[in-house]
C-alpha cells in the first residue's frame, strides 16, 4: 500500500484540467503513441464537442520514482458548477487533489468552492500554476493569489503547461513525496466505496469503486449495504485506458467490479460494498446529498415511448446520481416524469444524452420550483404544487407560499454593484456583506428560489466577469404574491406552458412569452391567436397572420367576379378551418420561455 498514491485533479471550468491529464498520461507511458488524442479522458461526444467534461474520469498509471515502482490513480473531474456533484464523488476517494490555476485568468469561483470541498475531506492539495506558456500569463501574481488562498509557500507551486508538458515530472514527483499513502487494513473484513457506475448493454452494470479496507476477489460474494442484496464478482479489475482483469484487488486501490446486474436501480453511488460472509460493521458515510435547484417535466414525442424512457431515465441516473426523477402526466403531452436538475446546463446535457445515448426524443416543458397553496376553505393544509396545473382556482386560494434560500454568492469587489442589482431584480433582499480579503467580498442575500432557476447563474457570470461563486440553501416557505400565467393558443389553453410568477412581473413576462412564441410557430391557413391570461382576465395577444394560398392563380384576365367568388369560397373554408384547426408546437417554443432576456 505505500506505493499507492489516489489523487483528483480540481479546477475551474477551462482552467486545462483534462489537457494536464492527458500530458501526465504521456510522461508515465500509460497511452501509446497510437492511442494518443486531445482530452483522451473525456469519452463522450457531447464532451468532445463543447471541450468540457461532464463525467468524472479514473485512470491508472504505473510510475517508477527512485528505482521504486508506484500505482497512480488518477481520476479527472468536470470544472462546471452544474457537476460539482461529480467532484464530491471523487473526491471522497482519494487522498490528495491538484488544485489547477490558470496563469493568465487567475483563482475563479469554482477554484475556490472545490478547494473548499477537498479541505473539508482532509485532503493534501498540490497548487499547480499551468498555462505559464501563454503570452498573457501573469505567473508572479497569481502565485501571490496561491499562496494568499492556501497559506502555503510560494516555492510549493509547481509551474507546468499543459500544452508542451513542461513541468508534469515536477507534479509527479510532488504526487509521490506530498500525497500520503492510502490507509486501511489489508486483513479487516471488505469495506470499499462505490464513487460511480456505468451502464453496459452486453454486461450489465459496471461499478467503480475505491477500497478502504480488507480485498475483493474474483467470484467471491459481495454485498451492497444499502440495499442489502449479495452478488458473485464475475469480473474485478483496473482501469486503465481499458479495463484490465485482476484475480484481486486489495486495500487502498481503486477498481471495477461486473456482477451481472441488469436493473440499474440495484446500485447506488455512494453505497458501501462488503463480503458477504464477513461484512464490515459500519458503512463509509456517503458523500453530500444532491440539491437538485431547477425542476422540468420531460416528455416523450409518442406516448407509446413512454416506458422506454422511464429505462433511459434509470440507466441515466445510474450514470449520473443527481438526475432526481417522478412520473407526472399533462394533458397536452401525456405521461412523462417531473425531474430535478443541478442547472440549465444540467438538463440541456441530460436532454442532448437522451437523444444521443438512447434515441429518445423529448419534449421538455418550462422549469419551475414547488410552492404551497392554502385555499379559503382549508386555510391549514397545504396543497403541494409541483406543476402550474395543479394550483386550485384563484378565487378559491387563499394564499400562496414559495420556497426562499439564503444565498451567499463570493465575488471581487469591483463587480459589487453590478450582483447586488442583478439580486434586487430578482427579488432578493441584501442580509450581510463581509470583506473576506481587501478584493474579494462575501454576500448574502434571502431570494426567491424560483428568481435563480431561469437565467440567474448564466447572468451572475456575465454581470461578474466569471468571478462569482454562488451557494444556498434553503430557509424554508414565505407568503407570496404569485399568479399562474396561462398561454392561449386559438383559444385553447396549452398547460404544458403554465407558468406560476410573482405578480409584479406577470404582465412583462406574458408579453415576452407571448412575442416568442409569435416568432416561434410556424404559420398555418388561418390566424392563430397567442393570448397571456391569468384566470379569464387577457393580459397579452399576438397574432400569427395566416398564410394565403393564391386561388386567382388560375384566372388569366376575365371578368372580375370569377376571382370574387373564389375569394369568397376560400373564407368560408378559412372560417371552418378555424374552428377546428390543431397547432402543431415545436420543441423550441417550450424552451424558448428560457431565453426570454436574449
Amino acid at each position: 500500500m505505500k506505493n499507492i498514491r489516489n489523487f483528483c485533479i480540481i479546477a475551474h471550468i477551462d482552467h486545462g484540467k483534462s489537457t494536464l491529464a492527458d500530458r501526465l498520461l504521456d510522461f508515465t507511458d500509460t497511452v501509446t503513441q497510437r492511442e494518443q488524442q486531445a482530452q483522451l479522458l473525456d469519452n463522450m461526444d457531447l464532451e468532445r464537442e463543447r471541450g468540457i467534461t461532464i463525467k468524472s474520469h479514473a485512470i491508472q498509471m504505473d510510475f517508477t520514482f527512485e528505482g521504486e515502482q508506484y500505482v497512480i490513480n488518477l481520476i479527472d473531474t468536470p470544472g462546471h458548477v452544474d457537476f460539482s456533484y461529480e467532484v464530491s464523488r471523487s473526491i471522497a476517494a482519494c487522498e490528495g487533489a491538484l488544485l489547477i490555476v490558470d496563469a493568465a485568468q487567475g483563482i475563479q469561483a469554482q477554484t475556490i468552492s472545490n478547494l473548499y470541498l477537498a479541505l473539508e475531506n482532509d485532503l493534501e492539495i498540490i497548487p499547480v500554476l499551468n498555462k505559464v506558456d501563454l503570452p498573457s500569463a501573469n505567473p508572479e501574481e497569481v502565485t501571490d493569489e496561491i499562496v494568499d488562498l492556501l497559506g502555503c509557500d510560494a516555492e510549493d507551486v509547481i509551474h507546468a503547461s499543459g500544452k508542451t508538458g513542461f513541468g508534469v515530472d515536477n507534479i509527479l514527483e510532488a504526487v509521490i513525496n506530498r500525497i500520503p499513502a492510502p490507509t486501511g487494513d489489508p486483513n479487516a473484513p471488505l469495506k470499499a466505496l462505490i464513487f460511480d457506475s456505468v451502464y453496459n448493454p452486453y454486461r450489465g452494470v459496471e461499478t467503480y469503486f475505491r477500497i478502504f479496507d480488507g480485498s475483493i476477489k474474483k467470484n467471491q460474494q459481495v454485498q451492497f449495504m444499502a440495499t442489502g442484496n449479495i452478488y458473485g464478482a464475475d469480473e474485478v479489475g483496473t482501469l486503465k485506458l481499458n479495463q484490465e482483469p485482476k484475480k484481486e484487488i486489495k486495500a487502498g486501490d481503486v477498481g471495477y467490479l461486473i456482477t451481472g446486474i441488469k436493473n440499474a436501480v440495484e446500485i447506488k453511488v455512494g453505497d458501501t460494498i462488503t463480503d458477504a460472509t464477513n461484512p464490515t460493521p459500519s458503512p463509509i458515510d456517503g458523500f453530500e446529498d444532491v440539491k437538485p435547484m431547477v425542476f422540468a417535466g420531460i416528455y416523450p414525442i409518442e406516448n407509446d415511448d413512454f416506458e422506454e424512457l422511464r429505462n433511459a431515465m434509470e440507466k441515466l441516473q445510474l450514470n449520473d446520481a443527481s438526475l432526481v426523477y417522478t412520473p407526472e402526466s399533462s394533458a397536452a403531452l401525456g405521461f412523462g416524469f417531473r425531474c430535478g436538475f443541478l442547472g440549465m446546463l444540467h438538463l440541456e446535457i441530460i436532454q442532448e444524452r437522451l437523444e444521443r445515448e438512447f434515441d429518445m426524443t423529448v419534449i421538455t416543458t418550462v422549469p419551475n420550483v414547488s410552492y404551497h397553496a392554502y385555499t379559503h376553505k382549508n386555510p391549514e393544509n397545504a396543497i403541494l404544487v409541483n406543476n402550474p396545473s395543479d394550483l386550485p382556482d384563484p378565487s378559491s386560494v387563499n394564499r400562496v407560499e414559495e420556497p426562499y434560500i439564503k444565498a451567499a454568492i463570493i465575488t471581487k469587489s469591483d463587480f459589487v454593484g453590478p450582483v447586488m442589482s442583478l439580486c434586487i431584480e430578482k427579488r432578493g433582499e441584501i442580509t450581510n456583506q463581509t470583506y473576506l480579503t481587501q478584493d474579494r467580498v462575501e454576500l448574502s442575500f434571502d431570494m426567491p428560489l424560483a428568481e435563480i432557476v431561469f437565467d440567474f447563474y448564466d447572468r451572475l457570470k456575465t454581470v461578474s466577469k466569471g468571478y462569482a461563486s454562488f451557494d444556498y440553501h434553503p430557509i424554508g416557505m414565505r407568503p407570496s404574491k404569485l399568479v399562474r400565467v396561462d398561454i392561449l393558443l386559438n383559444s385553447q389553453p396549452v398547460d404544458a406552458l403554465s407558468a406560476l410568477l410573482h405578480a409584479d412581473n406577470a404582465y412583462n413576462i406574458g408579453k415576452k412569452m407571448c412575442e416568442k412564441l409569435r416568432q416561434l410557430i410556424p404559420r398555418q391557413q388561418f390566424d392563430i391567436p397567442i393570448q397571456a391570461a391569468i384566470g379569464s382576465k387577457i393580459i397579452s395577444r399576438e397574432t400569427i397572420k395566416a398564410l394565403r394560398k393564391d386561388v386567382t392563380a388560375k384566372c388569366y384576365g376575365g371578368d372580375i367576379s370569377r376571382k370574387r367568388k373564389l375569394l369568397e369560397k376560400q373564407k368560408k373554408g378559412k372560417k371552418r378551418m378555424r374552428q377546428v384547426g390543431n397547432v402543431e408546437i415545436p420543441q423550441q417554443a417550450f424552451m424558448a420561455v428560457l431565453k426570454l432576456n436574449d
